[in-house]
């Protein structure tokens, strides 16, 4: 896949989650793909995605800003803005990284999240 075309799906994975369409944004990763965020255990696999994207999400509804997209290889770096409504009515503003590891295919075999919150 071409780096014009891998930079677009990441571009459609933002579109898809903010939109809530899981099924869309699950063939975009590789079946075996992993995913790192804050807070939870790594998910592994399609199955462990869905489940997240389903259900374990804390995030009801918001949405993506991308500001910076770099790209190299087989990988692509992004750094955004969220905003959004937590399941439980929190209102929430963050900014996150995000970091892709793209397979040969094109699909994200590895996806590490940060978020920028006050910790120390």
């Amino acid at each position: 896949m071409d780096l014009a075309s891998a930079k677009e799906n990441v571009h459609r994975y933002y579109r898809l989650v903010d939109e809530g369409n899981h099924s869309g944004l699950l063939g975009l990763f590789a079946e075996d793909a992993v995913y790192e965020r804050p807070g939870y255990q790594p998910l592994v696999g399609r199955a462990a995605l869905r489940d997240f994207y389903s259900g374990e999400r804390v995030i009801a509804d918001g949405r993506h800003t991308v500001r910076t997209l770099v790209a190299e290889g087989d990988r692509i770096a992004v750094h955004g803005d969220f905003v959004g409504v937590l399941k439980d009515g929190t209102d929430v503003s963050l900014r996150f990284a995000d970091f892709f590891v793209l397979g040969a295919d094109g699909r994200f075999v590895r996806r590490d999240t940060f978020f920028f919150s006050p910790l120390v």
